[in-house]
């Protein structure tokens, strides 16, 4: 053999080991069965990405890596022997270390898997790659570990002596036992043709969907179904956050993933059908409710919380849509469905559904009732005392005893005043100034408008001003007046009545201009030509005085007459 052939022998038979033809392992032609193509696809099922991945799992469980799935809406795997298997779920994922976990549809019998290594690699021993191919092709690469640096203490990313091929990326890297030991992924910069990189398989496995996951930009790239927290109280929680970051119909496919794992649980049945309930537009989804409510009850240990949401679902129907009557449903019937929970036991957030129900029968009495007994126990809030106060004020009880209930609502509220409280303090200025209480009105309408931060509107102006009149504060009911005709300059009802609170004071002239401007945006005003005919007779122009009522009676002003009669004879 001369040098030439000898040199040509040394290079074929590198090249050899380097393809892993003259060394194959024992475990090699099974392992290889694990690694399979992917496929992605957009919004549009147009194909998005194409590239590897592997199954870590006989149940379908799969590794691969996060850039394949970023804005895909489907994906499909394919393996070794061309059996394609839809993603079902997304299981994990993280964008920085390029890693996503998911889990495949499968018929029949179970897939081929690797098992997850246990232990790290040592530098400087061997390791293999697993490429994508058919079942007769048995080459893979053969490299070696040059660095291992820690992740999150217990697992590693691995630089391996290895060059890496475009088609190669995400395939498995596996020891000497056929353990995977992670993920291939693509150097940068200069060492491309020498080396290349792998997140450990074990770092991949430990990616999970939690509760919070919702705020998860990885997960919310990928547009495929996401898995459900690995227990029942994390998917409880997950299930009531989705309901506030999923659209109905997303959330519908949410809560059919909840009962699919979890169907002895009530909860999934409970919203479902209050989900349903909410986007319904025909009897079969209300039909399909009622089934979900039912089943709730057949599976549940707590009936007496199955009875009480069905009431609620009930009564909220009801009350939204009284226009679409459907079956049995009815107040009534909501109403005995919270007095079984109640007569299994007595829970006052019960109690107070049952008063909410008698209100809407409009039973007052017995409401008042129910509204008492829930202020006596732990579940007393501002909210509760003041399901009292308007019970009474529908009663047409005394204006004292119902403010004595709004009292107790307004100590209930934390001071400062929020947000919160707003509602509260701007019924009871109501509610004072039409008792005459004009100063303590205007206590409320101030502590209201520092507790919205001065976020008010016209209106608001306007009925302080009612209880400045009454306090006899003249001076703020012009102030508010002007603030309301300033956010509002078309309502003329601000206009008389800043006119009438010039009057008096005393200030006639004003008076006469106010009106005179009035009646420029609405000639037509007839109030406004009677206010106007009281200011000129305090002016002593009883003749123009007598022209502005006439003008007002012609106008349909029904007070106009007694004034011509009194001073136009």
């Amino acid at each position: 053999m001369n040098m030439k052939q000898r040199l040509l022998a040394i290079f074929l038979f590198g090249l050899l080991i380097q393809l892993g033809v003259a060394q194959t392992p024992k475990w090699m032609d099974k392992a290889k069965r694990t690694v399979f193509s992917i496929i992605t696809y957009d919004e549009s099922d147009k194909i998005l990405n194409t590239g590897n991945g592997f199954f870590i799992s006989e149940e379908g469980v799969a590794l691969a890596d996060y850039a394949l799935f970023k804005g895909a809406y489907r994906a499909v795997v394919i393996t070794s022997d061309g059996v394609s298997m839809p993603v079902e779920i997304i299981m994990g994922a993280n964008d920085i270390y390029d890693v996503v976990k998911f889990r495949v549809r499968i018929t029949g019998k179970k897939v081929s898997a690797l098992n997850v290594a246990k232990v790290a690699q040592p530098v400087d021993t061997d390791v293999y790659l697993l490429p994508y191919s058919t079942q007769k092709d048995r080459s893979f690469l053969v490299g070696k570990v040059k660095e291992s640096t820690p992740v999150e203490g217990k697992y590693e990313y691995y630089m391996l002596e290895m060059k890496l091929k475009e088609k190669m990326v995400s395939c498995p890297i596996v020891n000497a036992q056929g353990e995977v030991l992670g993920l291939a992924q693509r150097a940068s910069g200069k060492d491309t043709a020498t080396v290349c990189y792998a997140i450990s398989a074990g770092y991949a496995m430990s990616l999970e969907i939690s509760p919070f996951s919702f705020n998860d930009i990885a997960l919310q790239n990928i547009k495929i179904r996401k898995a459900l927290p690995g227990t029942e109280d994390q998917a409880l929680v997950s299930l009531y956050m989705a309901s506030s970051q999923l659209s109905p119909e997303k959330y519908v496919d949410y809560l059919d993933n909840f009962i699919e794992q979890y169907p002895d649980n009530s909860e999934g049945y409970l919203r479902r059908a209050s989900n349903r309930l909410i986007s319904s537009k025909d009897a079969d989804s209300l039909e399909k409710s009622e089934e979900d409510m039912n089943k709730a009850l057949a599976v549940s240990r707590k009936q007496d919380e199955v009875y009480f949401t069905r009431s609620k679902l009930i009564y909220g129907y009801c009350l939204e849509k009284p226009e679409q009557p459907y079956k049995d449903w009815s107040y009534d019937k909501a109403l005995d469905e919270v007095r079984k929970a109640i007569s299994i036991v007595e829970q006052p957030v019960y109690v107070q559904l049952e008063g909410d129900i008698l209100f809407a029968k409009q039973d007052y009495a017995s409401a008042l009732v129910a509204y008492e007994k829930v202020n006596s126990s732990n579940l007393a809030s501002p909210a509760t005392f003041f399901s009292s106060a308007k019970t009474k004020q529908m009663m047409n009880a005394d204006a004292g005893e119902v403010l004595l209930s709004m009292d107790s609502c307004i100590a209930r509220c934390i001071k400062p005043y929020t947000a919160d409280a707003a509602p509260y303090l701007l019924e009871r200025a109501l509610m004072r100034s039409n008792a005459g209480q004009g100063r303590a009105a205007l206590q409320d309408y101030d502590a209201y408008y520092d507790a919205v931060k001065g976020d008010v509107n016209d209106l608001f102006y306007y009925y302080r001003e009612q209880a400045a009149l009454k306090a006899r504060q003249y001076q703020r009911a012009l102030d508010d007046l002007h603030k309301a005709i300033e956010l509002n300059p078309q309502e003329l009802t601000y206009r008389s009545e800043l006119a009438v609170v010039n009057l008096r004071v005393g200030r006639y002239e004003e008076s006469v201009k106010v009106l005179q401007e009035t009646l420029k945006l609405d000639p037509s005003y007839a109030e406004a030509y009677r206010l106007l005919g009281i200011a000129q007779l305090q002016l002593k122009r009883n003749k123009e005085a007598c022209i502005s009522f006439v003008k007002a009676q012609e106008l349909g002003d029904p007070n106009a007459g007694a004034l011509l009669e009194k001073h136009c004879k």
